[in-house]
């Protein structure tokens, strides 16, 4: 597969309040819950930073939370993938939410492990779905490594 750009949109409706899924993602001990493919577990770092377990070592993700606008702007860097910096903002959408990221391919990053990467996100971002269709108080339950 061939992809005419670097940068893809993905986008997931949640069957929660914006505010629901803005609080969800915002909380970072949430991420291994749903990021099942990148996040294996979680803890808060010293200096605002997730320490993070991935499946190619120690990473870092930085949220940059924004309520009042919904944008959920945040960083995730990988051991071996590099960096990546996701514009991301949760919308709302009626009584549902929609959250929307946007990805560009790391620099030096092969193509196939980008399309692979985006497969597993559709899955991670199917999980979220899945975690956010539940009652709030089971969206509340432990949370992977924190």
């Amino acid at each position: 597969m061939s992809l005419t750009s670097q940068t893809v949109v993905k986008s997931v409706e949640l069957p929660c309040s914006a505010a629901a899924a803005f609080a969800f993602l915002a909380d970072g001990r949430n991420w291994p819950r749903f990021a099942i493919h990148n996040i294996f577990a979680i803890r808060p770092g010293d200096d605002g930073d997730w320490l993070i377990d991935t499946p190619r070592g120690p990473g870092r993700l930085r949220l940059r939370p924004d309520a009042a606008s919904g944008i959920l702007d945040h960083e995730f860097i990988d051991p071996r993938e590099g960096r990546w910096d996701v514009p991301a903002r949760v919308v709302p959408a009626g009584e549902r939410a929609i959250f929307i990221m946007t990805l560009t391919r790391p620099t030096g990053m092969a193509e196939r492990d980008f399309v692979t990467g985006l497969a597993l996100l559709d899955d991670e971002l199917a999980t979220l779905q899945r975690l956010l269709a539940a009652p709030a108080e089971d969206r509340l339950g432990a949370t992977a490594g924190g």
